[in-house]
């Protein structure tokens, strides 16, 4: 499956009553992004990271995002996770329209239906593997008794129940990935997003990672990974290929 995008905004045509409607109907896929542009203001210049971008995510689908340096792929990144607006365009997350969220509603949403994972694992280094986990549910205001119990148990289904109490310097490369992901998922997000996952492991430990994803994903995960590496995007069912700040191929591998 193709995508056809335009290389600049397409005019605007004058909407009547019924396209205004179907205009603003929600989606029912938990993302999507339409027409979505991203510009940045570089001196007297601007250089469009993104150019009409349009897909759709649906609940249990996973995705890789991959492209070369400089193709557009982190900039999108950035605005799937929420860490970011676009200049134009319109974003749901499950029925929500993030794109016209001010800062503070954008935090809420990034708690509640986004969990990252990212190469640098991001973990505090003098607080136990527990600690990290309960990071997103001390930002959500959950009791203490209710944040061990969800950590534990999100620490567990990535396999990782006997190192608990272990700091980050205490675990390996790839059990310090494992405690990444436990945190990503202890909120139940509706989005785990994943940025080059796999970046700083060795091949080896890469391999166990994306086997955990395709478990998780068979769980009932909704998972996107972003990367630059064709093996770890092959692991996904569909790839979205980004270059130039368009989407240059969108298919289903599996």
């Amino acid at each position: 499956m193709s995508n056809v995008i335009l290389a600049a905004p397409p005019q605007t045509a004058a909407l009547d009553h019924g396209d205004l409607l179907a205009h603003d109907a929600v989606p029912a896929s938990l993302i999507s992004m339409r027409d979505i542009w991203k510009t940045y203001q570089m001196g007297a210049e601007e250089v469009h990271a993104l150019r009409g971008v349009e897909f759709d995510v649906h609940k249990g689908e996973y995705l890789a995002i991959i492209g070369p340096s400089g193709s557009g792929k982190s900039t999108l990144m950035n605005l799937i996770g929420c860490l970011d607006t676009p200049t134009r365009g319109r974003y749901w997350i499950n029925g929500k329209l993030v794109s016209e969220m001010n800062d503070d509603e954008l935090a809420r949403i990034r708690n509640q239906e986004v969990g990252f994972v990212f190469q640098t694992f991001n973990l505090l280094a003098r607080a136990s593997a527990l600690h990290n986990v309960e990071l997103p549910l001390i930002y959500a205001g959950v009791g203490s008794a209710e944040r061990h119990e969800k950590a534990r148990q999100s620490l567990t289904a990535v396999d990782l129940a006997d190192r608990m109490m272990h700091r980050p310097n205490e675990l390996s490369g790839g059990q310090r990935q494992r405690v990444a992901i436990a945190r990503a998922l202890v909120n139940h997000p509706s989005i785990l997003l994943a940025d080059e996952p796999t970046g700083a492991l060795d091949s080896a430990t890469s391999h166990e990672i994306m086997n955990l994803f395709e478990r998780l994903h068979a769980e009932g995960n909704t998972i996107i990974v972003v990367t630059h590496e064709p093996d770890i995007a092959a692991r996904a069912h569909r790839i979205i290929s980004i270059r130039d700040g368009h989407i240059e191929r969108d298919e289903r591998t599996k």
